[in-house]
């Protein structure tokens, strides 16, 4: 598969030449779908809390005597069926309790597989080099409106972090438009966008770094290991 090459100008400069059948040959829905759903339940905080009547503060005092009122008997006003009492059944989830696993291959695979389905799609922008002079806002919505991007956008910049400081500085104040490490790319991000901006040289490391290991070589000798790349 052949993918167009663009310049800041939104002018084709050549092409990059892309193997489908490393990124899996033919879409698969079903594997996307849950490492989609892994990525985003892992994402999770799981900080939701909420009191049950021993912890709600306050008085623990009988609201009024057990006989003679005519009305049901109670303790104290922290029940559930009171406003502002405790809940009858508390949430205590953690992070962990809504976290998600799947194999390392297994993950490599989906995202390899989604980059395709952009392909196909037509929603991958490849650039010959995402540079600017300076961190200006405008300048970089003239760039992506030379590429004619019209809806949401994800950026994956350089993880050099002096190469990409000025198009991270520019594009942080753009609606609609995300950004995320190249090396770091995955399913979750491209498929929360419609488009897909990146400069040759990252989507070329990316495609033949770590997540070019999806045999047994991603045990035997894996790539990165020492850096700790997200995936």
């Amino acid at each position: 598969m052949d993918v167009p090459v663009y310049n800041m100008q939104g002018k084709e400069t050549g092409k990059v030449s892309i193997d489908e059948v490393a990124l899996g040959e033919k879409v698969n829905p079903s594997l996307i779908k849950q490492a989609y759903v892994r990525y985003h339940a892992n994402r999770r905080q799981g900080s939701a809390r909420t009191l049950n009547r021993s912890d709600v503060a306050g008085s623990t005092r009988k609201i009024y005597k057990q006989k003679g009122t005519g009305r049901a008997r109670h303790g104290d006003k922290k029940p559930p069926q009171f406003r502002g009492g405790g809940h009858y059944k508390t949430k205590r989830q953690r992070r962990e309790d809504f976290r998600q696993d799947m194999p390392k291959k297994m993950r490599r695979v989906a995202n390899r597989n989604a980059l395709l389905a952009k392909l196909l799609d037509n929603e991958v922008k490849v650039i010959d080099s995402i540079a600017l002079d300076s961190p200006k806002t405008k300048g970089f919505v003239d760039f992506l409106g030379a590429l004619g991007i019209t809806h949401s956008a994800l950026v994956a910049l350089s993880p050099d972090p002096e190469k990409s400081a000025n198009a991270r500085l520019s594009v942080r104040n753009v609606d609609g438009v995300a950004t995320c490490r190249a090396d770091q790319l995955n399913c979750f991000e491209m498929l929360n966008n419609r488009y897909l901006v990146i400069a040759k040289d990252d989507l070329e490391a990316w495609l033949a770094g770590p997540s070019s290991q999806t045999s047994k070589q991603a045990k035997e000798n894996p790539m990165g290991a020492s850096a700790g790349e997200a995936e």
